[in-house]
């Protein structure tokens, strides 16, 4: 599956810079939500191909958002990499159980988040 266009989803401006950067160096294009009901707009308003998704956020949380999206027909095939400080397995569990594709604890290895985009790309 071609991945072009990335929503990061994430309250902290930081964040949502070092992922942009990172991503669009690496050929991405990226577009940015900064809560859980942005994010559920844009992925219907811009139809990523894959999103990033922080679950503590003020508002709608990841976990909620994830949900939303995972659940709606028009969004429902765009796979949702969580990006959380939250490590417990059950925080996994759960964002999994919410519909997210994969999972990966903060701070995100950017080596790691590039593999996981391909792997996705790769299915």
């Amino acid at each position: 599956m071609p991945i072009k266009k990335i929503l990061v989803v994430d309250d902290s401006p930081t964040e949502r810079f070092v992922l942009t950067d990172v991503l669009t160096r690496n050929g991405y294009q990226v577009v940015t939500a900064e809560n859980g009901e942005d994010a559920i707009a844009k992925s219907r308003s811009e139809l990523p191909d894959l999103i990033l998704m922080d679950v503590v956020m003020p508002g709608m949380n990841g976990f909620q958002a994830t949900r939303t999206i995972s659940r709606d027909d028009l969004t429902r095939a765009i796979p949702i990499i969580m990006c959380t400080s939250k490590s417990l397995e059950t925080d996994k569990i759960w964002g999994m159980r919410q519909g997210a594709y994969d999972y990966l604890v903060k701070p995100v290895d950017h080596k790691e988040l590039l593999a996981r985009i391909e792997a996705i790309k790769n299915k």
